[in-house]
């Protein structure tokens, strides 16, 4: 059992949660742009796609030179928070087009991949044991964090600047608190690079395979949904002739993802990650097909629709990483997670453009639909690791 400060838990949530916060600032706003600069629905999918763009390449580079291997991670969370509220001002300081706001939120990807997965590597350090209920806190407060932005719009202020400024001020608080509060912990890996020879060996592998591939079709789904929850919530709105604060239950669907995410966590040290990844993404793509006839139905239905699917779109999420570290081979692990995750968001992309090309053309709730693969195939996916493996 690794001795340990009670506070660690605690402060590195708390630095994950806030370090994320620039993650949907973008989204956040993008109904005030898109009335300043005429901008189109299917914008989302850009401004989306660019943050998760220079995540990949970010955690590429990253993992290439194994700079959370060469120097403290500690060191790098803090670095990188700093850098992606560095990009996200620059949006209210400098930006005056889309395509400006797009360069600036790659950068902040970028940054970002020296936030999100640096923050798991610190906890892996002192939580060597319990580790999916480790990262379920962490991609709670990550899902929490990436939230914040929505919340902040919520307050309706004068000009969406604001919204840059606040999320911009949470990163760096949240960078100053690794910084000061975490020390490396005493089960710390030092990994090595990405190797090229070691992805082969993971691709090889039967049941990381399997693993892998519950977690892209898991990722069809997330990044999709939390994209197009405000156009499904307008639309519904518009229809009954309601006035919601769309960026309130925007910020709802995703922050509800971290609560379940922490729940998740509890039940993975009962059950296993693979019975928790299972259930929620059965729940998250059941959701994918009510779509069309939720919209329908009264508000009453539709917050209980969306609790469900906010919880469950993103609780499965650190299981599906528990479950690839506990697949992949011990001498390529760090590659081979890597890997996954780089493809992972890619799928991200795909998904997200797909759905958002459509909204001109097809209602929201319908456009969902096309969601639901995702879960499916995920779910074949971890019938097969059970075959394969059946003590996970």
């Amino acid at each position: 059992m690794t001795n340990r400060p009670r506070y660690i838990l605690i402060a590195i949530v708390a630095a994950q949660l806030l370090g994320t916060s620039t993650w949907f600032a973008g989204n956040a706003i993008l109904p005030v742009l898109q009335a300043e600069w005429s901008l189109p629905n299917s914008a989302v999918a850009e401004l989306t796609n660019s943050v998760q763009l220079g995540f990949i390449v970010g955690a590429l580079f990253f993992a290439f030179l194994a700079l959370a291997d060469r120097i403290s991670p500690r060191v790098l969370f803090f670095i990188c928070a700093v850098g992606t509220a560095f990009f996200n001002l620059q949006i209210a300081f400098w930006a005056d087009s889309l395509n400006q706001v797009l360069l600036l939120r790659f950068f902040g990807g970028m940054m970002l991949a020296g936030v999100y997965p640096v923050g798991m590597k610190i906890a892996t350090g002192w939580y060597p044991e319990g580790l999916g209920l480790a990262l379920g806190y962490l991609v709670g407060a990550l899902a929490l964090g990436t939230s914040s932005g929505h919340l902040f719009a919520s307050f309706e202020f004068n000009d969406w600047q604001s919204v840059i400024y606040l999320t911009s001020a949470c990163s760096v608080i949240g960078g100053l608190l690794v910084l000061l509060f975490v020390p490396d912990g005493p089960a710390l890996h030092k990994g090595g690079a990405l190797r090229f020879r070691h992805l082969w060996v993971a691709m090889k592998d039967k049941p990381l395979q399997a693993a892998a591939g519950g977690y892209f079709g898991h990722m069809w789904e997330l990044y999709a949904v939390l994209a197009l929850a405000p156009y499904w919530f307008i639309a519904w709105a518009a229809q009954n002739e309601v006035d919601l604060n769309i960026p309130f239950w925007s910020f709802y669907v995703i922050g509800v993802g971290g609560l379940g995410c922490m729940l998740g966590g509890h039940i993975s040290l009962k059950l296993g990650s693979w019975h928790v990844a299972r259930f929620m993404l059965f729940c998250s793509g059941v959701c994918c097909l009510l779509s069309p006839f939720i919209f329908e139905l009264s508000f009453v239905v539709v917050v209980i629709f969306w609790t469900i699917w906010g919880v469950t779109v993103v609780a499965d999420s650190p299981q599906f990483s528990a479950l690839s570290a506990r697949t992949a081979p011990n001498e390529v692990v760090g590659s081979a997670l890597t890997m996954i995750n780089a493809i992972g968001f890619t799928i991200t992309i795909i998904a997200t453009q797909i759905t958002a090309m459509l909204l001109d053309s097809f209602p929201i709730e319908w456009v969902m639909l096309l969601l639901a693969p995702g879960p499916l195939l995920g779910l074949l996916s971890l019938r097969r690791l059970k075959k394969i493996k059946p003590d996970i």
